[in-house]
């Protein structure tokens, strides 16, 4: 989610996740299988080798190896690999190998077939085994739910069996997936599948020829090579470094030139050890060379805990991978070393010093500009994009030193920093985000790679100070972009950040404020109630009508069909009167089971509190989540047809999001009308930082729809009164300056107040470092200016303690 695209984290556990499983993947233990005209979402066909033992061949045995790029565990009891000749006769039957056990998430899973006469190296522990003797040249293997062999002889009976959860022909091969059998295999070349494991169902286009690389569950590889990441002696291949180096295999685009291929006794010094969520450790070349564009770090990446550590010079022979974190947002690509095997030379080397990110060398333009295309292959200029800069780093030992807290340390311990002076700065210390052509290029994210046991994460608030060196390897994840995975870690200076207070409201004014609090429900607790509570208290000064958004019912994420808030509400305004403030009443509007988005089961709705003391509601029956409210009469008698109501709820641009929830009100005798909003989110927009430039927004067409019905409704009211006092307010989830609220605001309907403050105040939301603004009050031209006193609250956003992640505004007004 990413700025320009937030999106509110239930959040990962650092859990390696693979981009080709479409990761929501399985929830299962075993998925079910598919047919083979399907692409495979389990367990596939990762390489096959029939060469075993033939002439000119290293490998005694012939050997089939599946992979699991789902999210989940793929058990393999009562499953089968079978074996069909290239070009089968009427006699011809499938032969069968039964599996037991399981492949592992982003694992391995190696069965040993018949040996040859030839070959001097065995395969490694075979996790099973059968005698299947494979051509060397022509065949098809398929993976097989079940045991009974085959019967099938066209690729399509095949394709009709559900039995078969994949398959790959190779050489002529006449049962085969897609545009033909994949070419290549020989006495001395297996087929398999990139790294990534992608299944398009082409076998041509799937899998390639190249050397055999057999890797069984626990990662040992040819000859008995050592685990993954761990020391030992590198198996068959001698501890001399090969021919190619690291800033070979990173290159000058985003992506490897070696992608798939792999390298042998790769050399390097172990910058970072990472034993936890993405396993694995950072190496990078002390001797580089002199093209800026490519990288001397790369990341190996290990299923298991790695053993070497930081200092040690290594060999590492390893298959190349593009790994994607986020490949449905567009996130760059780590180029890393996958189902290593690591010779440990030495140990105690010091490590590359590491490359000093500063205004002096980060680029004031972020991206090149692809029209929306993929950045992937353009050459990389670093001294004019930061985020080509960022990939040239990628794996490099960098560090800033006394660089500004730009976001808060979160309960993910990390926090983001800027390292360019000449992004523009918040009042408040924060970096402000003023346009889609102004990302802030210095913004980095700081992630700490000891155990947190043994370091424990710096706690900042916004405009602290990170001094002294914070370095570590340049990393690039899923919610962050390009984060130092740091082994030394600055110190923190206290800025003394304050949470804000409101002006008070002149007893002539109307207060009305917006507050998002987060998907609240009776399970958050009474803490959570009570910090909410004294905020509108305290810090809002008790507004006279209050719009609360993320309103969920009374049981929460629980999702059996209650939708009521009552207990909700209730919680929270007992809340508000025990840290001293007034009695609310309230209004809302239940939605329909399930079809206004949010947490599954949360029923998250608008709600609006107010003090009768203050300011009364008008009652205007007939309100209901289905109907759609309308206007009446004209002139001082303009009125809605329901009271509370909503606009448009059956309109197709409210599908999975919240209506707009609509109260007449009335102020020292005169009606306001209040709009609470809560606009879809930017769910499925590319991120700022995408590989796809520039970043396509989605969600965005659906935001302007909705801005399309309320500004036909607000234009309404006005037509028929045009005094009338209108206040639109919530959580849009967009920017001032982005099409949904320009559109809100067409025609003079409504004024967007946030643009009334200083460019360094206009924020409410702080995303991936960027300080901007999802939420606004709007107000009708029936508000004079000299009338209107607007604040953005910042009491949350900025600090690593908040009661919700937006912060509350409030607008006081004279009617």
């Amino acid at each position: 989610m990413p700025s320009p695209t937030p999106v509110r984290r239930s959040r990962r556990t650092l859990l390696r996740v693979t981009a080709t499983a479409a990761v929501a993947a399985s929830v299962l233990a075993v998925p079910l299988p598919g047919a083979s005209a399907a692409p495979s979402t389990g367990a596939v066909i990762a390489e096959v080798y029939g060469g075993g033992g033939n002439s000119g061949a290293t490998l005694k045995n012939d050997f089939i190896e599946l992979g699991n790029p789902s999210g989940a565990a793929f058990g393999l009891a009562g499953y089968s690999v079978q074996y069909l000749p290239g070009s089968p006769s009427a006699s011809s039957q499938w032969g069968v190998t039964p599996l037991t056990g399981s492949v592992a998430p982003g694992g391995r899973y190696l069965v040993a077939e018949a040996a040859g006469t030839g070959g001097t190296a065995a395969l490694p522990a075979a996790d099973a085994s059968g005698n299947l003797a494979l051509s060397a040249t022509s065949g098809t293997v398929a993976l097989v739910n079940g045991t009974d062999a085959l019967t099938c002889k066209t690729a399509a009976d095949c394709a009709a069996d559900p039995r078969i959860v994949d398959l790959v022909g190779f050489g002529t091969a006449v049962v085969r997936e897609g545009s033909g059998p994949a070419a290549g295999a020989s006495n001395t070349a297996s087929v398999a599948r990139g790294a990534a494991l992608a299944d398009t169902d082409d076998n041509a286009k799937d899998l390639t020829a190249g050397d055999p690389t057999p890797t069984n569950t626990k990662g040992e590889t040819t000859g008995g090579g050592t685990t993954p990441g761990g020391g030992g002696d590198g198996g068959t291949t001698p501890p001399v470094p090969g021919a190619l180096r690291i800033h070979d295999i990173q290159g000058t685009t985003r992506t490897s030139p070696k992608n798939g291929q792999t390298v042998t006794n790769v050399p390097g010094v172990v910058t970072g050890v990472r034993g936890y969520g993405t396993k694995g450790f950072w190496i990078q070349d002390p001797n580089p060379d002199n093209d800026p564009a490519t990288s001397e770090g790369v990341f190996v990446y290990t299923s298991a805990a790695p053993t070497v550590k930081v200092g040690d010079s290594v060999l590492v022979t390893a298959k190349v991978s593009e790994y994607y974190p986020n490949s449905s947002g567009g996130s760059q690509s780590v180029t890393e070393l996958t189902g290593a095997k690591t010779t440990v030379l030495s140990s105690g080397n010091p490590v590359p010093a590491p490359v000093v990110l500063d205004g002096a060398n980060i680029p004031a333009a972020y991206a090149p500009d692809a029209a929306g295309g993929s950045i992937d292959g353009l050459p990389l200029d670093p001294s004019k994009y930061a985020l080509d800069l960022y990939e040239s780093l990628e794996g490099m030992n960098v560090q800033v030193a006394d660089v500004p807290v730009v976001q808060a340390t979160d309960k993910y311990n990390e926090l983001w920093v800027d390292a360019r002076p000449a992004d523009p700065r918040t009042d408040r210390g924060g970096v402000v985000y003023l346009g889609y052509d102004k990302p802030n290029s210095g913004r980095i994210m700081v992630q700490s790679l000891p155990p947190l046991t043994e370091a424990p994460f710096p706690v900042a608030n916004v405009g602290d100070q990170l001094t002294g060196a914070t370095a570590g390897p340049l990393d690039y994840n899923q919610f962050g972009g390009y984060t130092i995975a740091a082994n030394t870690l600055g110190t923190v200076r206290d800025n003394g950040l304050q949470r804000e207070v409101a002006d008070r409201a002149l007893p002539s004014e109307l207060s009305i404020a917006t507050y998002n609090v987060e998907n609240l429900d009776p399970s958050d607790g009474p803490a959570k109630f009570a910090e909410l509570a004294q905020a509108v208290v305290t810090n809002l000064r008790s507004p006279d009508i209050i719009a609360l958004e993320e309103i969920q019912d009374n049981n929460g994420a629980v999702n059996d069909g209650t939708v009521d808030a009552s207990l909700t509400v209730k919680t929270f305004t007992d809340a508000i009167k025990a840290a001293g403030g007034p009695s609310y009443d309230w209004r809302s509007i239940d939605p329909v089971d399930g079809k206004d988005g949010g947490e599954p089961g949360g029923n998250i709705r608008q709600v609006f509190l107010f003090n009768p003391d203050r300011v009364s509601f008008t009652d205007i029956p007939g309100g209901t989540s289905t109907t759609a409210v309308d206007v009446t009469g004209t002139g001082k008698r303009t009125a809605l047809t329901a009271s509370p109501g909503r606009i448009a709820p059956n309109d197709e641009a409210w599908n999975s999001s919240r209506k707009p929830l609509v109260g007449q009100f009335s102020f020292h005798n005169k009606p306001v009308f209040v709009i609470a909003n809560h606009f879809n989110s930017k769910g499925g927009d590319q991120g700022i930082d995408s590989r796809f430039q520039a970043p396509t927004r989605s969600s965005e067409v659906q935001r302007v729809k909705q801005a399309t019905l309320e500004q036909a409704f607000v234009a309404k009211l006005e037509a028929a009164d045009p005094d009338a006092r209108i206040v639109s307010l919530g959580d849009f989830n967009d920017y001032q300056f982005s099409p949904a609220l320009q559109t809100l605001t067409k025609d003079g309907v409504l004024r967007d107040l946030v643009n009334d403050l200083p460019e360094a105040e206009r924020y409410s939301y702080v995303y991936q470092g960027n300080s901007q603004v999802l939420d606004h009050i709007l107000v009708s031209d029936a508000f004079k200016r000299q009338h209107v006193r607007y604040d953005v609250v910042h009491i949350n956003s900025e600090f690593a303690a908040q009661a919700s992640d937006h912060d509350p505004q409030v607008v006081r007004v004279k009617p």
